[in-house]
């Protein structure tokens, strides 16, 4: 560690011209373990004395808590308080400007926090080591960026245009981006409906020979269907294999069936259950029950 440490020298070359050599007073060679190992001894004990989670990742430091009442409100403000006070201590400051304040949940009281004498911005969305989370925990965003980054780079690194090139990769690489997990995430509203469809609507613009058409002419050429309508698709396959006990202990309970000796129509149906928000309302269950009694399916 001394020799990394001890007798280094820099300088700096300017339009051909090099200067002085001088002594490096402190810092390591960027790229070698030893800077990580040292950085994580310096840090190692800016979490001691804090009463909430303190998240620490290369330079990234993140404090969580739950916040419902004014005393764990008041806990907050005293380790950010602490970690100001250890910033200084250790001749450090923490960047104000990238710190942000992410309320997370519904009908949260949205406190404020404070530091070095000054307030923290609040932010509905937040990039975390390259994932987008926002206040309501919707990853329709997060999918949209994905898509849109892995299309593009298909875009930069494939010369073809032609159908047989451009859509499997599509079908591979970015689709199962825009239909991850959508018994979860399945967007609610209508803006969100619609990022996800751009994706593919630019995808399918890329192919050469259609690209003059409209989309809906597009997914008849390439025979596809729009993003919403797959989503739908996917929804009615999962429910079938639950009710079919493709998933005994994930999907015990899942759905409510009711039986009926009535002559007309399947003895067996699904219940339709009571909700009180709009967003309960999207929920996978939700969806299927009402989608399956629209559908006049019954599952035998």
């Amino acid at each position: 560690m001394r020799n990394w440490l001890e007798d280094d020298t820099q300088g700096v070359a300017v339009n051909g011209s090099m200067p002085k050599w001088r002594p490096v007073m402190s810092g390591v060679p960027q790229g070698l373990v030893l800077v990580s190992v040292l950085f994580t001894i310096f840090v190692g004990d800016m979490d001691s004395g804090t009463g909430f989670t303190l998240s620490k990742f290369a330079n990234v430091t993140k404090l969580c808590s739950t916040a419902d009442m004014l005393e764990e409100r008041d806990g907050i403000q005293r380790d950010l308080d602490r970690l100001e006070r250890w910033a200084r201590a250790n001749l450090m400051k923490f960047n104000k400007v990238k710190c942000k304040i992410l309320h997370m949940g519904q009908g949260i009281p949205k406190h404020i926090y404070r530091l070095y004498g000054e307030w923290i911005e609040s932010s509905p969305e937040q990039k975390d080591f390259g994932v987008l989370i926002d206040e309501k925990i919707y990853m329709t965003g997060q999918c949209v960026l994905t898509a849109i980054h892995i299309l593009g780079c298909t875009t930069r690194s494939v010369a073809s245009r032609l159908n047989e090139a451009i859509l499997p990769l599509y079908s591979a690489l970015v689709r199962l981006h825009l239909e991850s997990c959508v018994q979860l995430r399945s967007p609610q509203h209508r803006k969100y409906m619609d990022l996800l469809e751009q994706v593919q609507r630019r995808a399918t613009k890329m192919i050469q020979g259609i690209e003059h058409l409209s989309y809906e002419e597009r997914l008849r050429e390439l025979g596809l269907l729009n993003v919403e309508k797959r989503r739908f698709q996917r929804d009615l396959i999962a429910a079938f294999q639950y009710l079919k006990g493709a998933y005994k202990k994930a999907g015990e309970g899942l759905f409510t069936k009711v039986f009926s000796d009535r002559t007309s129509g399947s003895g067996l149906k699904l219940r339709e259950g009571r909700f009180r928000l709009d967003r309960r309302k999207k929920f996978f269950t939700m969806r299927e029950e009402v989608a399956l009694r629209g559908c006049g399916c019954p599952f035998p």
